[in-house]
């Protein structure tokens, strides 16, 4: 499958919403809609937690809203879960785990090009969960070789049966972690990532995509197979946009650039509007224009998003639905730009 660009709006997976029905509308209200990741719900929605059912060795504490890792625990879990590795389902995503997912499933998609899933990443997973010794998992030579496999089966599973019911789907991974990866202080080398990442992304179902709101090695990802790279350009994007070379070399091989650009945290998005959004795309796309990237190309090959998710505002969720307000009609004027009758997203 091919993705198209021409400045279609979606969003990252996790929002505050304490009310489904609500927070499914807001992400139907974009072109890519996706399946919210609503941790304030409940602590099995949490996007860490979603994916550790089943994975060897992990414990939930519910009340303190923690996740355990035992490392004999988890050679005792493996040994009794290998039986069933082969089997697409043990590593689908079960209605407790994610209810709001399969209540997306459930809705009307016909008319979206593309609907999107999400998933931790790898990365991510392995460096968040601690051991006894409070050592992250990934630093385990043998866990980290199941945490790459898993995640990729998880993947997969989540792809298929979210294509059961959209032809136009594509899964991301959400990969805070790579941030740290590339630090000094890690006990997992920049080098030993690096090669474990490619080698995950050949297992990678559908369109190829990460997402993340940190500040990673950027000539990394911008080398990798990637058909989808999620930013905030909002906090990021002067420093982004100077991997000029790397970025025209990304979307002359046809990918797509996911551009995080309204602010989300209440005391930021009442400094801004519409306006002011255009204007830092502007700086942005016009830097990237003097190093031989046609503003066209950028347009077409550009995806529009809030910066960030946000959980800490004291109004909930009204400066989040407030930001995505502001991104539809930043993508409306952009694709009036391109000059195409562009699929828009319902109201919520």
């Amino acid at each position: 499958m091919k993705l198209e660009g021409n400045c279609l709006t979606t969003a990252m997976g996790i929002l505050p919403h304490r009310d489904m029905a609500k927070a499914l509308a807001l992400s139907l209200s974009l072109d890519i809609p996706f399946w919210p990741q609503l941790p304030r719900l409940s602590f099995f929605e949490d996007m860490y937690v979603q994916v550790s059912e089943h994975f060897p060795g992990i414990s939930l504490d519910m009340e303190k809203r923690e996740i355990g890792f035992s490392l004999e625990q988890f050679y005792t879990d493996l040994e009794e879960s290998l039986p069933r590795w082969e089997d697409e389902s043990f590593f689908r995503l079960s209605p407790r785990y994610a209810a709001v997912y399969h209540a997306f499933l459930e809705r009307d998609l016909a008319a979206y090009p593309y609907i999107r899933g999400q998933s931790i990443g790898p990365v991510s997973f392995g460096l968040k969960i601690l051991d006894a010794e409070k050592r992250p998992m990934i630093y385990h030579d043998a866990v980290r070789e199941i945490i790459f496999d898993f995640l990729g089966r998880k993947l997969r599973a989540q792809y298929e049966e979210m294509r059961a019911v959209h032809p136009g789907t594509f899964v991301w991974v959400d990969e805070p972690g790579l941030e740290m990866i590339f630090m000094s202080f890690t006990g997992y080398t920049a080098e030993k990532a690096a090669a474990d990442y490619r080698a995950f992304l050949e297992q990678f179902p559908g369109p190829k995509g990460v997402h993340l709101c940190g500040n990673p090695d950027w000539s990394f990802l911008l080398g990798l197979d990637l058909d989808v790279l999620s930013i905030d350009v909002l906090a990021r994007g002067h420093i982004f946009t100077r991997y000029r070379e790397e970025i025209k070399s990304f979307l002359d091989r046809g990918g797509i650039i996911c551009w995080g650009i309204t602010p989300t945290l209440t005391e930021e998005f009442a400094q801004e509007d519409a306006r002011s959004m255009l204007a830092r795309l502007e700086e942005l796309w016009s830097y990237l224009a003097q190093g031989g990237i046609p503003r066209e190309q950028i347009l077409k090959q550009a995806w529009l998003a809030p910066a960030r998710c946000c959980l800490i505002n004291l109004d909930g969720e009204a400066t989040v639905e407030q930001s995505f307000r502001m991104l539809r009609e930043v993508a409306e004027r952009l694709k009036a730009e391109l000059g195409k009758n562009m699929p828009r997203g319902r109201s919520c």
